[in-house]
């Protein structure tokens, strides 16, 4: 199983995690698994980010053509929109670490209820449960 960024990217690859039958939710196991997917995900972005910067300064040019110049300036606006979206990504990676410290991961934020395994596996920084979540977006379409 691969976790895919927003832009559908793969970012990495995991074994899903196989429960025992008597196995209690967020068990350490459980725990572990979930903190070396962060981990893996928040240094496959780091790495993202310095590949940003050696290609940004090893292909920077001042291009005498003006449409040239756009082109290249135009690219580089992507990449730094792109690389800022990822670090409020590391952000929300940092925080879920926090909760797996604190032994708040997993847990729906609003209700209290298991935000469950697979979904934490395709979304490893959820906060809300899928139902919490529904809501959400139904409550922000409606906002317009």
């Amino acid at each position: 199983m691969s976790v895919a960024d927003k832009q559908g990217a793969m970012v990495f690859s995991f074994e899903p995690y196989q429960a025992s039958g008597d196995e209690d939710y967020m068990s350490p196991a459980q725990e572990e698994h979930f903190r070396e997917i962060l981990i893996a995900w928040k240094q496959s972005l780091m790495e993202e980010v310095d590949r940003t910067v050696h290609h940004m300064q090893d292909e920077a040019t001042n291009f005498p053509d003006p449409n040239d110049r756009a082109t290249q300036e135009s690219e580089f606006s992507l990449e730094l929109r792109t690389r800022d979206r990822e670090r409020k990504l590391i952000k929300k990676i940092d925080e879920a670490l926090e909760r797996l410290d604190s032994h708040e991961y997993g847990f729906c934020e609003a209700c209290g209820v298991e935000i469950g395994i697979r979904r934490l596996e395709a979304r490893p920084t959820a906060t809300l449960c899928i139902d919490c979540k529904t809501l959400d977006e139904i409550r922000e379409k409606q906002r317009g």
